[in-house]
């Protein structure tokens, strides 16, 4: 390994032991640094996932878990983004696996709660809840009873 890939490895060994970070981010973020060189890029990579800095089951879950809480996303939305980063469909599942499903219905219902204090007025109210849910990345069927709950009440 040359001495440019070397403060590259230095400085994105760094970046990791701040924060999660996938393959897939983290060999874009060499490439960039290392301006476009896939073989060295390749090579700091292979190093960070070697040393267990970067793991895309550990980032998936991290990844997850982050979604579903605070900006409560649903699974699909989540499936979705990890796999576009190509995470591998045993670690997004894992990962899925993690979420407290009860504390992500209890999230979706506050946000549809919220959401419907806009809508109530509106004739086609209760299709842009279901909308906003499933925009979400929550299923149908999940969606589809607590709107029903959420609009008669």
């Amino acid at each position: 390994m040359d001495e440019k890939s070397k403060k590259v490895l230095n400085a994105l060994q760094a970046q990791c032991a701040k924060r999660e970070y996938c393959v897939y981010d983290i060999r874009r973020k060499a490439l960039d640094r290392l301006e476009g060189d896939t073989a060295a890029a390749d090579e700091v990579v292979q190093s960070l996932v070697n040393d267990s800095f970067v793991d895309d089951g550990r980032y998936a879950c991290a990844f997850a878990r982050e979604k579903a809480a605070l900006n409560g996303w649903g699974p699909a939305k989540i499936r979705f983004a990890l796999r576009s980063k190509g995470i591998s469909g045993d670690n997004v599942a894992t990962a899925l696996g993690e979420i407290d499903s009860e504390k992500a219905v209890a999230k979706l219902q506050k946000l549809l709660e919220t959401k419907w204090k806009s809508l109530c007025d509106d004739p086609q109210g209760k299709f842009k809840l279901i909308k906003f849910a499933l925009s979400r990345g929550y299923e149908y069927d999940a969606v589809s009873s607590l709107v029903n709950k959420i609009t008669s009440a």
